[in-house]
């Protein structure tokens, strides 16, 4: 009778379970933007922050509430300018359906009321796009820790309604 040894396979076992506790530890992210290239530089500028995995992206409005509620991602960032559903109907209808998703808005929007209603839907963060290379990655550690941000260039915007 051959004697085999579980060793191999224990550690096999083992490195499965390395990887699946990191993996449990990034920040899991929904990107949700109509424009491919301005996806790509939100995807490109949030792979800077290793705690960030980028799970999925959409890029219309109904897609975006679908990939939310299948996956239930920690972060989502949004654009409010979707084909479909508008940004502000998804966030309404995310706050049902995946209430632990984190929203950060991320728009070229800068009416105080759009934004005003943004942060009531229960957004935590509004960055304008224009300002996204210097605000984006601040906004997402903000809201992150649970900490409301908006762009410096809304600061005026009263965003406790």
């Amino acid at each position: 009778m051959v004697k085999q040894s579980l060793q191999p396979e224990k550690s096999f076992t083992d490195l499965d379970h390395l990887a699946d506790n990191r993996s449990d530890s990034l920040i899991p992210v929904l990107v949700v933007d109509d424009n491919e290239p301005f996806r790509r530089f939100v995807r490109a500028t949030l792979s800077t922050k290793p705690e960030l995995k980028i799970i999925s992206e959409a890029s219309d409005g109904l897609e975006a509430v679908q990939k939310a509620v299948e996956l239930q991602p920690a972060l989502i960032v949004l654009d409010i300018g979707l084909p479909g559903l508008n940004g502000l109907e998804v966030a309404r209808r995310i706050r049902k359906l995946s209430p632990q998703s984190t929203i950060l808005f991320l728009s070229q929007e800068s009416s105080p009321d759009i934004v005003q209603e943004a942060l009531c839907l229960g957004a935590l963060g509004y960055v304008m796009k224009a300002h996204a290379a210097v605000d984006l990655l601040i906004a997402v550690e903000a809201v992150l820790r649970n900490e409301q941000f908006v762009s410096s260039a809304l600061k005026a915007v009263d965003a406790q309604g």
